[in-house]
């Protein structure tokens, strides 16, 4: 822990979906002067993303659904394209990954490369993710996916020819950070 910082105080506002707090904290500045700051954290736990790509059809496997913050944010229908992803739930990051992967995609993977992990947004949310590639063929589909029901997840899977889907970065089709990240990376990185 940085000897910058002292926390103060913690207050719970709400447990009801992921964990909010309330942190009082004295901030110890470049000059040696003392600040006390507040400032809400969001602790939903760690997550993985993954972006399954098929070299030789040149393809990507997406998800769809209805994702709420969106909506609120002026989504007109709150639906957004996105990679496959989710909480770790006290799995590592790789086991997760694949356990998301089969449930919200349908497709079983074994071999996934973990490229880096990253903050998505570190102002509010605690989150740390962890992003992962993988190569997919259609021998690997053992369900259609589309989420767990207990979970109320709906998800659409999409499989999407890559250059359709960096054209829909630039049309605002996909808005999604992750997403755009593990799109830019294969084609940065010449993986298709």
């Amino acid at each position: 822990m940085s000897t910058n910082v002292k926390i103060l105080e913690t207050k719970i506002l709400s447990d009801n979906w992921y964990i909010l707090k309330k942190v009082t904290y004295e901030y110890t500045q470049k000059d040696g002067s003392k600040q006390i700051q507040n400032r809400e954290a969001y602790d939903r736990g760690n997550g993985a993303t993954i972006l399954l790509y098929n070299k030789e059809n040149r393809t990507v496997i997406l998800t769809k659904q209805f994702r709420l913050p969106t909506f609120i944010n002026g989504n007109s229908d709150g639906m957004l394209i996105e990679a496959c992803a989710g909480l770790l739930d006290k799995d590592n990051p790789e086991d997760a990954i694949k356990r998301e992967t089969e449930e919200e995609t349908g497709y079983k993977v074994t071999d996934v490369r973990k490229i880096f992990e990253a903050y998505m947004s570190p102002g509010s949310v605690t989150e740390i993710l962890y992003f992962f590639i993988a190569e997919y063929s259609k021998s690997m589909k053992v369900n259609e996916g589309g989420g767990i029901e207990h979970e109320q997840e709906n998800i659409e899977v999409l499989e999407i020819n890559v250059d359709d889907a960096m054209q829909m970065i630039n049309t605002g089709e996909i808005k999604d950070g992750k997403t755009i990240l593990l799109l830019q990376y294969i084609k940065l990185q010449n993986i298709l």
